[in-house]
């Protein structure tokens, strides 16, 4: 009677043996994988770093820290400044309401929703920047009437702030919405027993189950909004030391052949870009490791 049960044994030691086989490569082909991965990530992403920082500091540090203290270089960083800190709360205020309503309610509409969200994503940046200046442009549907009363939108500063929250309004939203709908209604039905109000119940149970998600989706927001191109590109006019920003500065150096100073503002963008990328990597770890954890003390609960 022992003969079936070891050859069974024997038959699953052989499946395991063959799994493994099948689905494990050799060191070789993982080495040249690897080697692979690296000599991409050092051909496109390591040495254009490289390149902008070198560049930027060919001429020496006087000559990068000069680079910052043109009247134009210092209008484009305001600018910048500027739309990015009205884009991102405006962002965050609407993708903490549009990731809620999605993520804990049902109602007509909601694939719309969804889609217009991601509108952006589909839309050439270009397009949108377009569509705007025939909305508010001299010759555009609301024009002629902003004329009139002496409202300027395109070729200003209320365009590129305009053109950068569409550019970036989805970020948030998107961050949100699966962390809003993997919280479940546990904690706010809890809290509602307790006679917690609807404010009470949003700041103190919501918010905080899902700040390392809001705050992932504030710092892509934030970086996208100040490297953004094609749309502010379209609406600014390029005017120098009035409706510029850093990318459109940065194009106008360059093509002007003034390359110290062209690096020296894109490094500027760069360093924004590595801060970005670090603090995605933490917020990721924060992330996930808070996810398991509340993983972990809904399975004790349901164990109790």
């Amino acid at each position: 009677m022992a003969a079936p049960t070891t050859f069974a044994a024997g038959n699953a030691s052989f499946s395991g043996r063959a799994l493994t086989a099948a689905t494990t490569e050799s060191r070789i082909v993982r080495w040249f994988l690897i080697a692979i991965v690296l000599l991409f990530l050092a051909l496109f992403l390591f040495l254009p770093l490289a390149v902008v920082f070198f560049s930027a500091l060919e001429k020496g540090v006087v000559a990068y820290l000069e680079s910052f203290r043109q009247p134009e270089a210092l209008a484009a960083i305001r600018l910048t400044l500027l739309a990015a800190g009205i884009a991102v709360p405006l962002n965050l205020m609407f993708g903490v309401a549009a990731a809620w309503a999605i993520g804990k309610f049902d109602f007509l509409g909601k694939s719309l929703l969804i889609a217009l969200i991601d509108l952006p994503f589909s839309v050439s940046p270009v397009i949108s920047g377009l569509i705007y200046v025939l909305l508010f442009g001299l010759q555009g549907y609301l024009g002629p009437w902003l004329a009139r009363h002496d409202v300027q939108i395109i070729f200003a500063a209320p365009g590129i702030v305009l053109a950068t929250i569409f550019v970036t309004f989805p970020y948030v939203a998107r961050e949100l919405i699966p962390v809003f709908e993997a919280q479940g209604h546990d904690e706010e039905e809890a809290a509602l027993t307790l006679g917690a109000s609807g404010w009470q119940l949003f700041f103190r149970v919501t918010l905080p189950n899902v700040k390392w998600g809001l705050l992932y989706g504030v710092i892509l927001c934030n970086a996208r909004a100040m490297g953004e191109f094609g749309a502010v590109s379209v609406v600014s006019g390029h005017i120098r030391g009035l409706t510029n920003t850093m990318p459109l500065h940065i194009e106008i150096l360059y093509n002007e052949y003034q390359f110290v100073a062209a690096f020296a503002v894109a490094s500027l963008l760069t360093l924004l870009a590595l801060v970005t990328l670090v603090a995605k990597s933490f917020l990721e770890a924060r992330s996930r490791e808070s996810f398991e954890e509340s993983l972990l003390e809904r399975a004790e609960e349901n164990t109790a």
